[in-house]
């Protein structure tokens, strides 16, 4: 790592050591614009050598016992939590998120995943049956796969990243990760403290760049045999295609467009505040949140009053600011595109009742060139529209009219993800049975993200292949064997 003219120049993070890249991309400031960060813009040589230090590694690491590799994910939890304030600070700057939520979510989850996963790696059994007709045992087996590749987005930057190198390395696996090159800062951070932590060198790298070059280079690599992504859709297509023809195994979380189904008997004191969290919760910028509300006809009048009067109390602004509710989005690029659908929907005849092109933004001077929008609002929707089945990933959401559970049922399974999706109701009947019939990976009824990691995280259809969480995260990242004995 060095400063040049005041800029932060990160390393790549190769075998245990620092290393410098030969170019680098500039990395903005999201809340001002500016560039602030020089990544590494890495490729095949850079990916060629970390691979070859994760082969290295694993024999030495693999050969642990689940202990061993549980301490030192302990005490590199301490280690993030003893510098959460500096990784929080890191994280709003780089990725534009609030301080507040980057204090509360982002950096406590990162610790949180650490140490989950340096239990849950003790307490895992396997199968055993017996044959007593021909005299015969079977167990099972499960050994770390190998070299994990993990790429990992920038809308929860530590948060995503731990959450897949926790459980790799827990299993005994070494990795190769790619943090996004738009949010890169605070995976260095953490490469800082690996050694400090226990972890021998080659266990954990970090190559900075691009998913065309650095991330294809890692996709591609025949000694990594397991990739774990977690982004859009559209690059999961293309990394299935690249890793064909090595028959890798992929874990994919991808987009989605969840709905949240407001009954008429749903508490609105508590329905209100939380779906306005499940829209616009880190600028909407989270795979999670909800983009399409659907409110019972007898109290859809109501609850758009009251929810849009709360929508525009929430502040937009410089992110360090504990008052702020709305931090800046990713990019320009992106800010562009969030504000392209509030385009279109107006175009199609939607009403736009809150945020974007209707209330004014007002932001502190040093701000000015930032990528701020302000929550959005949009009613009188079509389900058709680009905007109801297409994941915008920005503080938006559309609140349409629905009369009956069967109705609302099919409109809600009506897109081509299947992620999560919120049910608000008094009847409990009835919200295990809408539960049941939702195309969602996840369904929350009467709240939004409590999560137990004990639990399958993931998604149908369109929003990915597999789940994470502390079972299904062991069985990808270890191979099963079974063992017959005869006797």
């Amino acid at each position: 790592m060095a400063h040049s003219k005041n800029l932060l120049v990160l390393e790549n993070f190769i075998g245990g050591k620092f290393v410098p890249c030969s170019s680098y991309i500039d990395s903005y400031n999201p809340s001002t614009g500016d560039v602030y960060c020089k990544v590494p813009d890495s490729g095949k040589e850079e990916v060629e050598a970390a691979v070859k230090a994760a082969k290295d590694a694993f024999p030495i690491w693999s050969s642990k016992s689940p202990l061993e590799r549980s301490q030192i994910l302990s005490k590199l939890a301490d280690l993030i939590e003893h510098d959460l304030e500096a990784f929080a600070q890191a994280e709003s700057k780089d990725q534009g998120k609030t301080i507040t939520f980057a204090r509360t979510v982002d950096i406590p989850r990162a610790v949180y995943n650490f140490r989950f996963f340096a239990s849950s790696v003790l307490h895992h059994v396997t199968e055993c049956t017996e044959m007593a007709t021909v005299g015969c045992v079977h167990y099972t087996s499960r050994a770390p796969v190998g070299v994990a590749g993990l790429i990992s987005p920038w809308n929860l930057p530590l948060y995503l990243l731990t959450w897949k190198i926790a459980p790799a390395i827990a299993c005994g696996n070494t990795v190769v990760a790619k943090p996004s090159e738009m949010t890169s800062v605070t995976a260095w951070m953490m490469c800082k403290l690996l050694e400090e932590a226990g972890l021998p060198h080659g266990v954990v790298n970090v190559v900075f760049g691009t998913g065309a070059k650095a991330g294809e280079a890692l996709v591609c690599h025949p000694d990594v045999p397991l990739i774990s992504f977690t982004g859009s859709t559209l690059t999961a297509q293309r990394i299935t295609e690249k890793s064909a023809p090595h028959c890798k195994r992929l874990s994919l979380e991808l987009g989605g467009k969840n709905p949240a189904i407001i009954f008429d008997d749903a508490d609105l004191s508590q329905c209100i505040p939380t779906t306005l969290r499940s829209s616009f919760a880190n600028q909407g910028e989270i795979c999670l949140c909800t983009s399409r509300i659907f409110v019972q006809r007898g109290i859809y009048s109501e609850f758009l009053k009251r929810f849009v009067a709360e929508a525009k109390k929430w502040k937009a602004g410089n992110p360090s600011d504990p008052t702020v509710n709305v931090g800046a989005l990713i990019s320009k690029e992106h800010l562009e595109k969030v504000r392209s659908y509030v385009k279109k929907a107006q175009a199609e005849g939607a009403r736009v009742l809150c945020g974007e092109g209707v209330d004014s933004l007002a932001l502190p001077a040093g701000n000015q060139k930032g990528y701020f929008m302000l929550p959005t609002v949009i009613a009188e929707v079509k389900d058709e529209s680009c905007c109801m089945q297409e994941e915008i990933f920005g503080p938006v959401t559309c609140v349409v009219a629905f009369d009956t559970e069967e109705e609302v049922i099919k409109r809600a399974n009506s897109v081509k993800y299947g992620l999560a999706a919120t049910v608000w109701s008094s009847n409990v009947g009835r919200v295990h049975r809408v539960a049941r019939r939702l195309q969602s990976g996840l369904v929350w009824t009467n709240c939004w993200l409590i999560r137990d990691l004990n639990l399958p995280f993931g998604g149908m259809k369109a929003s990915g292949i597999g789940r994470e969480g502390a079972k299904d995260s062991y069985e990808f990242f270890t191979e099963v064997k079974t063992i017959t004995i005869k006797h």
